[in-house]
């Protein structure tokens, strides 16, 4: 018992170092030490997004399509809309987080660049570059009215619609500008145009609602149908007196039709100079059918590959051809000549939206599998109207091969870039007379230049046919010459 009481009074609590008290806040202090957790505020500001520059000049472009509608969500790289310029046809995608409050054109309106598409709430942070997609120029800044010229326009067609005694239904419900309210492919879109056909009017019985060919057919074939006669026909020759009279309408151009008449009314400026030559075919014909049926390496090419690699073969020796005329307003500065060191040969082509010219890029350091391969590309996107401005920019001379229609001979026409074009007609098979004068089939084509007389002569422009000439008929002076 002793002992135990000894151990206990022995036992005290231990006593805590002065400076440990003093290092140790209080509880009011560490309160006074707490930082309240706060994030940065929400971006949300609504700000017109601008129909930025596209390029080669381009000032307005076509909407054909829109992929949303007001207070739709839409996230950075969402297509927001199709366009359809001079050249092509584009998806214009957004920059920001948000929800769309109010679009500015319907389908089919002529968009102009560096207006406003559509306003945004932008829910998302805005770099220095994107701010330039919310701010209007500073001459449409200050003029309120300018970005909203196209939505006043159709607010004051509606009101002159419900002036005019139409039914409150269709002036006052929804609009019918949603997402699948005018699907359609170019294509559909170019027969539109040609039929002069509302494609709002169109009931479409594809997917989605998109309007197909043969519903613009059946619509267009209802419309101008006949009405029926009457049980008493008029008789004699007032029968047919509404027959004889002239019945007149007027369409606008489509963008593609816009570009070339432009284009073409400077090419008048051009003194255009012919030349024409028959070329044959029979030893490439024979090269090609080798290579076609090659018994393990089967290849499908045709004509139209080696008269671009012969055409890019005879440039390098005659680079005159491949040059451009450069001049100037002022008449003091002479004109010059832009000699060119790359072959980028353009190939017309003939699509649903009109004559389009894209090119092959750099010829020279193709082989013909190369080429071919190049024309499958741009043939493909021509088609469904996705070929882009760097396609369709950089043709330093045309190849035309109107043959693939029809036609012997054609007089192309040169554009302002180029100094030269090749016309290709089509190949027919005719009797001639070989070296020992018997006759015999030969498969023939034609080819006919146009050049600018202003700085390719004759003599130049022959020996430069000769040249491509020489390389069709003996293919095999064109493979000695490939690299």
């Amino acid at each position: 018992m002793r002992a135990t009481r000894a151990c206990m009074r022995r036992v005290v609590p231990p006593q805590w170092p002065p400076q440990w008290h003093r290092r140790w806040p209080s509880r009011e202090s560490r309160a006074s030490l707490v930082r309240p957790f706060h994030g940065s505020a929400r971006r949300a500001v609504i700000k017109p997004f601008l129909l930025a520059d596209i390029g080669e000049g381009i000032k307005e472009v076509q909407i054909i399509q829109w992929f949303v509608e007001p207070e739709a969500r839409v996230e950075q790289f969402d297509k927001l809309c199709e366009v359809q310029s001079d050249k092509a046809a584009t998806e214009i995608t957004s920059r920001f987080d948000g929800v769309i409050k109010k679009l500015y054109y319907e389908a089919e309106d002529m968009a102009q660049v560096g207006r406003p598409l559509c306003d945004i709430d932008i829910q998302s942070e805005i770099s220095p570059e994107d701010e330039a997609l919310t701010t209007p120029p500073a001459e449409q800044a200050g003029s309120p009215s300018s970005a909203q010229q196209p939505q006043e326009a159709a607010k004051e067609h509606v009101g002159k619609a419900a002036k005019a005694g139409a039914p409150e239904g269709e002036t006052g419900g929804p609009s019918n500008s949603g997402k699948h309210s005018s699907l359609a492919t170019p294509a559909v879109r170019g027969l539109l145009k040609e039929l002069n056909v509302n494609i709002a009017d169109v009931n479409g019985t594809g997917k989605d609602g998109r309007v197909l060919k043969e519903d613009v057919h059946k619509f267009a074939a209802a419309r101008d149908a006949p009405p029926p006669l009457t049980a008493e026909a008029p008789t004699g020759r007032s029968f047919y007196s509404d027959d004889e009279q002239q019945h007149q309408r007027t369409i606008s151009l489509t963008p593609v039709q816009s570009q070339m008449f432009k284009i073409m009314t400077r090419s008048l400026t051009i003194p255009h100079f012919l030349y024409a030559d028959e070329i044959k075919l029979s030893s490439l014909t024979q090269l090609r059918r080798r290579l076609n049926t090659h018994p393990t390496h089967p290849q499908k090419l045709s004509y139209l590959p080696f008269i671009i690699k012969a055409v890019s073969l005879a440039l390098e020796d005659f680079p005159l051809l491949n040059s451009r005329v450069e001049t100037s307003d002022n008449a003091s500065e002479p004109p010059r000549l832009i000699m060119r060191e790359k072959h980028n040969v353009g190939v017309a082509m003939d699509t649903a939206q009109g004559l389009l010219v894209p090119n092959i890029k750099n010829v020279t350091s193709k082989s013909i599998l190369d080429i071919s391969s190049e024309l499958s590309r741009l043939q493909t996107l021509a088609k469904s109207g996705r070929l882009s401005a760097t396609d369709l920019t950089g043709s330093t001379i045309t190849v035309s091969n109107i043959g693939s229609i029809g036609g012997t001979y054609v007089a192309p026409v040169i554009v302002q870039s180029e100094v030269a074009i090749l016309g290709i007609g089509k190949a027919r098979t005719v009797p001639v007379f070989d070296e020992a004068d018997n006759v015999v089939k030969a498969e023939i084509i034609n080819f006919s230049w146009s050049a600018d007389h202003r700085v390719v002569d004759g003599a130049t422009m022959a020996r430069m046919a000769e040249r491509v000439r020489a390389f069709v008929e003996e293919p095999g002076m064109m493979m000695a010459r490939l690299r």
